[in-house]
């Protein structure tokens, strides 16, 4: 189930997939890797990745 999860942009009915292309910032951290992504539309969305 959460292997068919995706990022993608919620702002204002946007739902535009966030990609690589759209991948701006990434840091890891103790908690796990936080990757900003920037859409086309401006919005930004900021993700967590746990391994």
């Amino acid at each position: 189930m959460l292997e068919n999860l995706t990022s993608t942009c919620e702002a204002a009915g946007c739902d535009r997939p966030l990609d690589d292309d759209a991948l701006m910032v990434a840091m890891r951290t103790d908690a796990g890797e936080r990757r900003a992504y920037e859409c086309v539309c401006g919005a930004v969305t900021v993700t967590v990745v746990r391994e």
